[in-house]
């Protein structure tokens, strides 16, 4: 029998376990110094349970040293594009296609630089490897001679600065963008070598195109046997449970669907355990739902979702309004359709929204972002006919109201 001091020993360590999980998937490299150093003593305490709950259920190698833990993450889903990565800013603005070129091609530039680099270096090294002949076959093109294009490399580089590849010495970012300065870091070579998450190298990867090259750079071994069929199927469902906001059966393969119809209560109970994550069974498929946060040092929360709903502000609130619109909509609604309700919508909330989004044509772009974050939370789709719900949006429909009788307090009750 355990006794009660016993008893709360392990439920200490089950707390603290499930929290340097949290910290993983949420951030899947993590340093020893910085903001984050809390969260790898975390894992690094953990490191060994946690490294052989994620290989057995998702395949995920993790990789912990005295420096750094980095769980090598490969999504469910190579066909996802809603989760892009995201300027280290307030703004958060999604990446484009020019950054995550200069992306790759400064990481390039690193592989071969100095322990040291100032950032008019490595721009000159980026403008050099973007003279590549393929790179303006495809209609790219640096010279870093503009401003805007010097803002795409300050971007990269504080995304860089975020992951730990780079360590400020001196200088700042805003001082070479406006042509008055240069910054100098160090270059972390241990995090820059452990950044790409791939099952094989990028200069292994003979296929042409680009959903081929990913597909062979995050392919598995081949499997020859029923326990190896079985087992990827298990990566595959964890993954996309882990990573999904929602996992709709209609997505699933028939072998997958199978699989999951078996091994539900085994798979979900797993990430509960691990995790958190309360699995919200339907009709139409599963989703983990994340309790409300657990506090750390400081206020932050462990939260794992990148985005939330309902959302504080002008774009949180347009969101929330047009989820309500389409729940009750009987099929796709065209996104012109979308554009005069929250026009609409701009009038009846004029008193709190943001002076910018009461102006003539902001509609185009509040219905955007609406659009993006109802996608990516897979509450609908878009399609040639236009946005149509998903089963789970059914959460923000608004019934009619009930009006009940108010009892007259002054009147006995009826026996």
């Amino acid at each position: 029998m355990s006794s009660p001091l016993g008893e709360f020993l392990d439920a200490h360590r089950s707390a603290e376990l499930q929290r340097a999980a949290r910290a993983l998937l949420k951030e899947p490299l993590l340093l020893a110094r910085g903001p984050q150093a809390d969260s790898f003593r975390l894992v690094r305490r953990h490191a060994a349970e946690l490294r052989e709950w994620f290989d057995r259920n998702t395949g995920w190698p993790l990789r912990v040293d005295a420096e750094s833990a980095r769980l090598l993450r490969t999504p469910g889903t190579l066909a996802d594009p809603t989760h892009p990565a995201r300027e280290v800013s307030r703004s958060r603005a999604p990446f484009t296609r020019r950054r995550y070129v200069l992306l790759c091609l400064a990481l390039a530039a690193l592989e071969r630089s100095e322990a040291q680099i100032a950032l008019g270096r490595l721009a000159e090294q980026v403008v050099l490897d973007a003279a590549d002949e393929q790179l303006a076959a495809a209609g790219l093109e640096f010279t870093l001679e503009r401003r805007d294009e010097r803002l795409d490399l300050a971007a990269v580089v504080r995304l860089l600065l975020h992951l730990g590849v780079l360590r400020r010495v001196a200088g700042d970012e805003d001082a070479y963008v406006s042509g008055s300065g240069d910054v100098l870091y160090d270059v972390e070579r241990r995090v820059l070598a452990g950044l790409l998450a791939a099952r094989r190298g990028p200069s292994l990867v003979t296929a042409a195109g680009f959903a081929e090259r990913l597909a062979e750079l995050t392919a598995e071994t081949a499997l020859d046997s029923d326990e190896l069929r079985f087992r990827a199927i298990r990566y595959r469902l964890t993954r996309r449970l882990l990573d999904d906001p929602v996992l709709y059966y209609d997505e699933l393969t028939d072998e997958e669907l199978a699989y999951l119809t078996r091994q539900r209560a085994f798979l979900t109970s797993r990430i509960t355990e691990l995790t958190g994550l309360v699995a919200e069974v339907r009709a139409e498929g599963i989703a983990m739902v994340d309790p409300p946060g657990d506090l750390r040092p400081g206020g932050a929360t462990y939260d794992l979702t990148d985005v939330r709903m309902p959302e504080q502000g002008t774009y949180g609130h347009v969101t929330l309004l047009l989820a309500e619109h389409l729940a009750a909509a009987d099929g796709p609604v065209t996104e012109a359709a979308l554009g005069a309700k929250v026009r609409e919508l701009a009038r009846q909330h004029a008193g709190f929204w943001a002076k910018s989004a009461r102006q003539p044509g902001a509609e185009a772009e509040l219905t955007g972002q609406a659009l993006n974050r109802l996608t990516a939370l897979g509450l609908v789709v878009r399609t040639a006919e236009g946005v149509v719900p998903r089963p789970a949006l059914a959460r923000y429909a608004v019934g009619e109201p009930v009006v009940r009788p108010v009892p007259d307090p002054r009147k006995a009750p009826e026996q």
